[in-house]
């Protein structure tokens, strides 16, 4: 399987601006610039693309890994929040909030520690993941 997309970038990187598009159209021309990264301009920027992915890869990977130990998951919430500081990416910060009928927090903890080293997105980062999981009722 492979996945595609397409960064085009005009100007210099402060005042120049750019634009994303996926090959699904989800994203389709999304604007992304120096303000939407490092201020609070319109648009996208890459941190925000790389939390979305954790969140998704690392919910879908939590409900694998449930499903597999014989629990249905009723519902699972997922937040990133991708932290960029001196220059680079220094860590993805998950925080998820389940609701999972007959499974103890014990299981919960240890399922969803598994999951956020092995989700592919967890996998393919060499940042910090960190991880605050909430079993609610």
């Amino acid at each position: 399987m492979k996945r595609q997309a397409t960064a085009v970038w005009t100007g210099t990187v402060k005042e120049g601006s750019g634009h994303l598009t996926t090959a699904s159209k989800v994203l389709d021309k999304t604007q992304y610039s120096f303000k939407s990264r490092f201020e609070d301009g319109i648009g996208t920027n890459p941190e925000e693309l790389l939390a979305a992915a954790h969140a998704g890869c690392f919910t879908m990977k939590t409900s694998a890994d449930l499903t597999e130990a014989g629990y249905v998951p009723e519902s699972l919430e997922t937040t990133s929040v991708v932290v960029f500081e001196d220059g680079k990416i220094a860590r993805s910060e998950l925080t998820l909030t389940a609701k999972v009928p007959g499974i103890s927090d014990e299981e919960f903890q240890k399922i969803a520690a598994k999951a956020k080293e092995t989700c592919p997105v967890s996998v393919a980062f060499s940042f910090e993941k960190t991880l605050t999981a909430t079993l609610v009722s």
